[in-house]
């Protein structure tokens, strides 16, 4: 358990805040770029900071301010130029390093006016990678953004995934480390829901170690080798934010200390039949949480997870747990987190940061398996392949995949509405 001081100091993310002030020293996403087809403008609230975020006719992206320095007004319901966002009250334009380049009145009625150069409000960076809007709130000059070798796959179909949790970002995240809840949650939890009675393997150990990048937690469920990846290479707590389990990332951004943004990034390997396949974009969509009946959606795995999370209340209360011995990542993780913001504190980086450029071009994290993703499968064999046969079938990690989506994958694919492999209906259909 922890002390009420030290759940309040994970938990809070302010500005001033010392956790607050430790996340926001690496580049975190915050939107798909695909959302930026639909609109040009939208308001959002990171790290308990209310901001707006657009895309300017010439294609820059920018972070700044929700108010205009002048009045106040909401910028979100500004409109874009060639260059920055126009205040829709007085016409005041704002670039996307925070800075006042045109005051239409000012400028006709006093053309020496100075207050436009003492005109500033904040803004952040803003950069574009593999369908996803990366934003950095720290101290400059600012790391390196990583390129994660998943992202330089080819021969793929990507999607990114967001939803709006109600409870605090630490919740979310800790679940990244925690290797039994897959037994429960995920697996023992979709057999009730079927209307079985059996029991999934269970754990009968599980490991935890550091790297660079994070931590990685290792298990052995019944019928297991110990020679097997889950076990020699594990899966990956992406520090500070993230989760990595080789086809996908997940991010538990926090938009203030009771709220927190899930962004997922999803990759698909098309069969090798079908190599030289480019996405040309990557879509994105929203994945809701609670259904028709206003309980939570329970159908998914990330919507299993979100139960969890949202069921500890707002802020979860740390000095209430009874921790057990699956429990060790959990310790660690928190004990780095109060290791590394007294680091910071001393004008060390933190744990993780990039600051050389070449480095930053390709980062390796574990993976247990690496090979099928570069090389690909046949067709014939994902008809079997454990993972692949029901992800030609469904979406099976978050709620409410738009057909808009689902017909692009399958497109990219090669299969029909129900998962059918198109090439091999043809070759039996002509035998």
């Amino acid at each position: 358990m922890l002390s009420e001081e030290r759940n309040r100091i994970m938990t809070q993310v302010g500005p001033g805040t010392p956790m607050g002030d430790y996340l926001r020293r690496y580049w975190m996403p915050i939107a798909g770029a695909a959302e930026f087809e639909e609109f040009d403008v939208k308001a959002v609230r990171l790290m308990g900071e209310n901001l707006t975020l657009y895309k300017d006719k010439s294609g820059t992206f920018g972070l700044v301010d929700r108010h205009c320095p002048h009045r106040r007004a909401d910028l979100s319901y500004g409109f874009v130029e060639e260059k920055g966002i126009r205040c829709n009250y007085h016409g005041w334009l704002m670039d996307e390093n925070g800075k006042c380049i045109e005051q239409p009145y000012e400028d006709t009625a006093n053309p020496k006016n100075p207050l436009r150069d003492k005109c500033k409000i904040t803004a952040y960076p803003v950069k574009e990678l593999s369908g996803l809007l990366w934003a950095y709130m720290g101290p400059l000059p600012a790391p390196e953004l990583p390129v994660y070798e998943a992202f330089t796959w080819k021969n793929g179909f990507c999607e990114v995934v967001t939803s709006d949790i109600p409870c605090n970002w630490l919740q979310c995240q800790e679940n990244s480390i925690d290797p039994v809840h897959f037994e429960w949650m995920h697996d023992n939890w979709s057999i009730r829901q079927k209307g079985q009675e059996k029991y999934a393997p269970k754990h009968l150990k599980v490991a935890f170690d550091e790297f660079e990048e994070g931590f990685v937690y290792k298990r052995v469920r019944e019928g297991q080798p110990e020679d097997s990846a889950m076990w020699t290479v594990g899966r990956v707590f992406l520090w500070p934010l993230g989760f990595y389990l080789g086809e996908h990332f997940e991010w538990r951004i926090p938009v203030d200390d009771e709220n927190t943004l899930s962004i997922t990034w999803f990759y698909c390997r098309v069969p090798s039949e079908r190599d030289g396949y480019v996405q040309e974009r990557i879509p994105h969509w929203h994945s809701p949480i609670t259904g028709p009946d206003g309980r939570w959606i329970t159908t998914h795995v990330i919507n299993q997870d979100i139960v969890a999370w949202v069921g500890q209340g707002r802020i979860g209360d740390r000095t209430k747990e009874l921790l057990g011995a699956s429990d060790k990542g959990i310790a660690m993780i928190r004990n780095r987190f109060f290791e590394e913001m007294e680091a910071v504190k001393a004008g060390k980086d933190p744990k993780g940061i990039i600051r050389d450029p070449e480095k930053a071009k390709l980062v390796k994290l574990p993976i247990a398996e690496r090979k099928p993703f570069l090389d690909g499968k046949p067709m014939r064999e994902y008809l079997t392949h454990p993972y692949y046969s029901k992800r030609m079938k469904d979406f099976p990690w978050n709620a409410g995949q738009p057909e808009r989506v689902r017909k692009e994958f399958c497109e990219a694919m090669g299969i029909d509405r129900d998962g059918n492999f198109l090439a091999l209906k043809e070759m039996a259909s002509a035998k």
